[in-house]
């Protein structure tokens, strides 16, 4: 029995040499980092303090409000759209399993590039270049959108199965009614998928590029922030979850009608509720 369970769940030293090499690791980061106990209680003071201050929030500027918000979703957007419209013929020449390693590696490392620097970092580039305003965020979400999108399609693409790709080659078939026939629809709907939540994710850094001066909502709670008008910085919080709920509900609109067929008149006439019940039958299927 000790030698069956022996067999059954070896030790390995090396695995207790590891967790206490990083446990000391832990150890030694947090005192050449200063962090303490004292400082964290001394924080969640500060913050206690900090949250009464916000409270009620003030939404007297709402005029100025709307303009930010307005400016953010146009960033959003065309940063999103330009993004996605460039990511795919990258993401293309970017799978290995359908192009050469000499295409492939090269639009790889464009698309490393592109992920390889925060938005916050390339927009402050974008804005030395290109001068403060929106300009300078959607570039900067555009290059964000390339590497991250670029390196999903990618990758969805090298997961695909070849058969129906070498089905359409075999019928005399040109390159392009190969990507159209035998790759697009194995990979259309996470393509749906990785697309809404570009966007999301550009809905929430357009609020943030605009603090280095590059358009969006984000310059107007810097300022608020360093006049230590706390109450409207809370109007401004409250405005910008409220634009990433709304772009929640547009993703899952979009999937709804690309992936599950239905149509506007069925969104407006109260079909999510049916998606969902829908989408909880084909979960107990299977």
């Amino acid at each position: 029995m000790t030698s069956a369970t022996v067999a059954a769940f070896p030790s390995n030293p090396w695995k207790r040499v590891g967790w206490i090499a990083l446990a000391a690791y832990v150890v030694y980061a947090c005192a050449q980092l200063d962090v303490s106990v004292d400082r964290v209680a001394s924080g969640w003071h500060n913050a206690a303090h900090f949250l009464a201050r916000l409270f009620p929030p003030n939404f007297g500027r709402w005029e100025l409000l709307l303009k930010g918000l307005k400016e953010s979703l146009e960033i959003a957007v065309l940063a999103s759209t330009l993004g996605i419209v460039l990511s795919l013929p990258i993401g293309f020449v970017a799978a290995r399993n359908l192009m050469p390693a000499w295409i492939s590696w090269p639009a790889r490392l464009l698309i490393v590039g592109c992920r390889s620097f925060h938005p916050v970092i390339v927009a402050i580039l974008f804005v030395k270049a290109v001068g403060f305003g929106a300009l300078a965020g959607i570039l900067a979400l555009t290059i964000a959108s390339i590497g991250f999108i670029g390196k999903l399609f990618a990758e969805a693409i090298e997961e695909i199965s070849l058969k129906q790709v070498e089905a359409v080659r075999a019928t005399g078939a040109p390159f392009g009614s190969v990507i159209a026939f035998g790759v697009l629809p194995q990979v259309f709907a996470r393509f749906i998928g990785f697309c809404t939540y570009q966007l999301d994710s550009n809905l929430r850094n357009s609020t943030m590029v605009g603090i280095v001066g590059a358009g969006g909502i984000g310059g107007t709670l810097f300022a608020a922030f360093q006049r230590f008008d706390y109450d409207y910085v809370c109007a401004i919080l409250i405005s910008i979850i409220a634009l990433i709920m709304a772009g929640e509900l547009l993703a899952m609109g979009v999937r709804a009608i690309f992936i599950d067929g239905l149509s506007l008149a069925d969104l407006f006439r109260g079909r999510m509720g049916w998606l969902a019940a829908h989408g909880e039958r084909h979960l107990e299927d299977d």
